[in-house]
């Protein structure tokens, strides 16, 4: 007797018109994420003054970042054994929660504590906004939409510095002081999200029993929190510290653990290493992570190099980022229409690898007197190398699973990707910071034979102290710059020049690797299904078979 297939594993066939709407509402949630990481990079200054915590401020980046890096593959594997709309919503519920207790944080341990709230939801705002694509969407055509994800990023960061700085700036808004608005902000655009997801979204799925791999979300966070932990701590704890040392010696531990763990639980596990074993997840997860590296390497240092050595302000210097943002939207525009026509992938990845090593190059050579509109090419250049990089990617990775496995592979290439570039902002502002005073001592003793530098020191010897003073405080505040004359700000801002040179050149020898390991990344033939189209298959041939047995 044969049983017709249960109606949830039914295919669905989304129109362009439905798949876009469904986009907005995918959007509006990863657009509160990526808002969330530019809007406090201007904001944060003034945050840590008013709650009296400015040696604490590293904290509340460090907490959102562990909580949403250790989320990520969670959220990628319960959607896939659950179903992606109920986390997507209560990720977006999560982050609106945290969002609004940070807005009533009244010192710097309880921003921390919130922000960590926070970084749960937008853990999952990302990768499962990419997960929910590749369920909808066939490989073939998944590029040209997942461009708009990128048009979202690029917004973000204009608009983020911006705003930030307008809300910091304003003493109050509202009668509410106009920092707290950076968190309230979130929480009408997360409800308006809500509303979009719970109306449009609706996967069909077909619920599969899994055990949950406990034991390796918590080994997990017991090698990440340590290891995070150092990596924005090292600097002012040493790093041979005994605290650093402690740091290392837990992350080794629960990193031994938690490959243990992932072996024991097989198929089950939170990042299953048979699936790591695949040789595009492989090159996608390395690749992903070199790219964090190099990406976050380079993007943390341009602002610091057009608000110090150009002297833009934090809202300035955002707006003269839109170069980068219209080559990231520009490569990933052009990329995911050619993937979608002639149903390649291999080559954008090896394209924007060599985009990203050029650029990254051209930039070490940028000097405290190089023109800004050269500068802003090379941002274009290297935009186009990360948007012609990233998509293809998770679109090559989402292609070699399973349908089944397309959460838990795009959890894992985000996760991959967000470790890379905690690295790497951690080892590249160490390097910078080292560097600095030495090359800035260098600068000041080639300037003092000149005439100009000698007449500046004559007319006001307290300009000199000034800078003296600053460097030997490990230079937490830059704003002197602006009140010094040109012939004596002009060597510090060489110094500096020359420092983010030595981040550039270590960030294009790590990208060069990154070019390597795409190389390795084997062409497959793009699906014309969409995950959950495949599914439905895989489920209606089991019960045909379940049927006739």
């Amino acid at each position: 007797m044969s049983h017709p297939a249960p109606p949830a594993t039914a295919p669905v066939e989304f129109t362009h018109r439905q798949i876009l709407t469904i986009l907005g509402g995918l959007m509006m949630g990863m657009f509160l994420a990526a808002l969330d990481q530019t809007i406090m990079a201007t904001a944060t200054r003034t945050i840590a003054d008013d709650l009296q915590g400015f040696d604490l401020q590293a904290w509340a980046t460090t907490a959102f970042l562990i909580t949403s890096t250790i989320s990520t593959p969670l959220y990628g594997k319960l959607s896939d054994i659950y179903g992606r709309r109920p986390f997507f919503l209560l990720a977006i519920g999560v982050f609106i929660v945290g969002s609004f207790l940070c807005g009533l944080s009244d010192n710097m341990w309880q921003l921390a504590a919130f922000r960590a709230i926070q970084g749960l939801g937008a853990g999952g705002l990302m990768s499962l906004a990419l997960a929910i694509i590749g369920d909808i969407v066939p490989p073939r055509e998944r590029a040209k939409y997942q461009g708009f994800f990128l048009a979202v990023f690029g917004t973000a960061s204009v608009l983020g510095p911006i705003m930030g700085g307008f809300f910091a700036g304003a003493d109050t808004i509202l009668g509410i002081d106009g920092w707290r608005w950076v968190f309230y902000l979130n929480v009408p655009i997360g409800l308006a999200a809500m509303a979009v997801v719970a109306r449009v979204l609706h996967l069909p799925h077909h619920r599969v029993d899994h055990r949950i791999d406990w034991p390796g979300a918590v080994t997990l966070i017991l090698t990440l929190v340590p290891l995070l932990t150092v990596a924005e701590q090292g600097r002012d704890w040493g790093w041979g510290s005994g605290r650093s040392i402690a740091c290392y010696v837990i992350g080794g531990l629960g990193l031994i653990g938690f490959v243990l763990a992932e072996r024991a639980y097989r198929d089950e596990a939170l990042l299953p290493l048979a699936l790591l074993g695949k040789r595009t997840v492989a090159v996608g997860v390395t690749a992903s992570t070199i790219l964090g590296m190099a990406m976050f390497g380079g993007l943390m240092t341009v602002p610091l190099y057009l608000q110090i050595v150009k002297g833009s302000s934090a809202t300035l210097a955002g707006l003269q980022m839109i170069p980068f943002v219209v080559g990231i939207m520009t490569g990933s525009i052009i990329s995911g229409q050619l993937i979608s026509r002639t149903g390649r992938y291999r080559i954008f990845p090896i394209v924007g690898s060599v985009f990203m090593v050029i650029s990254l190059f051209l930039f070490s050579l940028v000097g405290a007197d190089t023109p800004l509109w050269r500068t802003m090419l090379i941002m274009v250049l290297m935009g186009l190398g990360l948007g012609s990089n990233m998509q293809p990617m998770i679109t090559a990775v989402q292609n070699a699973v399973s349908p089944r496995e397309i959460g838990t592979a795009t959890g894992a290439v985000t996760f991959f990707r967000s470790m890379g570039g905690t690295l790497g902002t951690a080892v590249f502002l160490s390097v910078l910071f080292n560097v600095l005073p030495g090359n800035i001592k260098e600068a000041y003793t080639a300037a003092e034979p000149t005439a100009a530098f000698q007449q500046a020191v004559a007319a006001d010897p307290s300009q000199l102290q000034t800078v003296q003073a600053a460097t030997s405080t490990g230079l937490s505040d830059t704003s002197f710059l602006s009140r010094l004359a040109d012939p004596i700000s002009h060597p510090f801002k060489v110094g500096f020049a020359d420092s983010v040179h030595v981040v550039y050149l270590i960030a294009f020898f790590v990208m060069i690797i990154g070019l390597i390991v795409v190389f390795f990344l084997p062409e497959l033939p793009l699906s014309q299904r969409s995950a959950q189209q495949a599914r439905a298959e895989e489920a209606a041939v089991k019960a045909g078979d379940e049927a006739s047995a």
